[in-house]
């Protein structure tokens, strides 16, 4: 004795067949051929732009060299300006934004 679910369904899935249509040749030999659409899809001109500039800015150096040996030479001479003041505001800044 089988069981039966409340809602009437059978607790097997059954099998869907794909659509197909044959078509006779001249020489009564049956073909199958398939009817169904190919997927495509279309990238938006936002996307695009997000596209391009994601590569334009992965191109570009992130670090100034330039920048980055002008402190290291006035690091190494002492004449970089250091500004405790400054330097302990942001370390506030940041412990309060810590959570």
């Amino acid at each position: 004795m089988t069981i039966e679910s409340i809602t009437g369904r059978s607790p097997n899935p059954v099998p869907i067949k794909t659509s197909q249509k044959t078509e006779i040749d001249g020489d009564k030999k049956g073909s199958v051929k398939n009817t169904e659409k190919e997927d495509s899809i279309a990238i938006t001109t936002v996307a695009q732009e997000i596209k391009k500039a994601f590569e334009s800015s992965s191109a570009a150096s992130a670090v100034d060299i330039d920048r980055v040996s002008s402190v290291k030479k006035a690091l190494a001479d002492g004449s970089y300006p250091i500004d405790a003041d400054r330097i302990a505001k942001k370390m506030i800044q940041f412990e309060i934004s810590m959570p």
